[in-house]
């Protein structure tokens, strides 16, 4: 499986067995998390075998079971950070679609442990994801329409389509898909609208449309 197919067949699941990560698949997973921090700056951590996080009511009220392991987002508190965790981290939840593994974003519906994870100076946890072997592969979510996130669609180029495509395949907060893309030339715009943890989605429909795109070459504006 590849990361484009991780796209069509990963969905949010909050239900896991005891199964742990380990051995090659523990590996894989680590040397992808240490890649996306090299790249971005950021200080993502995987954090195992502990279940208070998601041993609360407000996990409970999400429906959360068997939550185990999950990967800290963590970086410098600065106005792109949540865009940024958006876009790497679904760069880790996809790639570990790959290797067998489920996963689920998660704003606010756990405990924050203390020690589980490091935060250097300056920096703050933004979210989490919740990952291991799911009781289930989730389901699929019904997403909007390509004329509802971009304008002209009867004049778009084809790449551009695949990229929008690809980004109404993301995962967002409450399924809002508040994001727009539009183009000028080699130039492509991408902008959140206004509800909760929208740039984190908005990073994340930003890799899908990467993704999405292929070879061709744009330039985010």
């Amino acid at each position: 499986m590849d990361i484009s197919e991780a796209i069509k067949t990963r969905h949010s699941v909050r239900a896991y067995t005891d199964r742990k990560i380990e051995g090659e698949v523990l590996q894989k997973l680590k040397g992808c998390i240490a890649q996306c921090n090299e790249q971005s700056g950021l200080n993502i951590q995987l954090v195992t075998d502990e279940p208070k996080a998601f041993d609360c009511l407000m996990a409970r009220y999400g429906k959360f079971a068997g939550v185990r392991n999950y990967i800290a987002l963590v970086g410098k508190k600065d106005e792109n950070l949540f865009e940024k965790c958006g876009y790497y981290g679904e760069k880790i939840v996809l790639f570990a679609q790959t290797l067998g593994l489920n996963t689920c974003w998660v704003g606010a519906t756990f405990s924050k442990v203390k020690n589980a994870y490091t935060l250097e100076k300056g920096e703050k946890l933004a979210l989490v994801i919740a990952i291991g072997y799911g009781k289930t592969q989730g389901v699929a979510r019904k997403s909007k329409k390509l004329e509802e996130v971009t304008e002209d669609v009867q004049n778009l180029p084809r790449w551009f389509v695949n990229g929008v495509e690809c980004a109404l395949l993301a995962p967002t907060a409450l399924n809002q898909q508040k994001f727009k893309f539009s183009f000028n030339g080699k130039r492509v715009f991408a902008r959140a609208g206004r509800g909760v943890f929208v740039k984190t989605d908005l990073g994340i429909a930003k890799f899908h449309f990467e993704t999405g795109v292929g070879d061709e070459k744009f330039i985010w504006s």
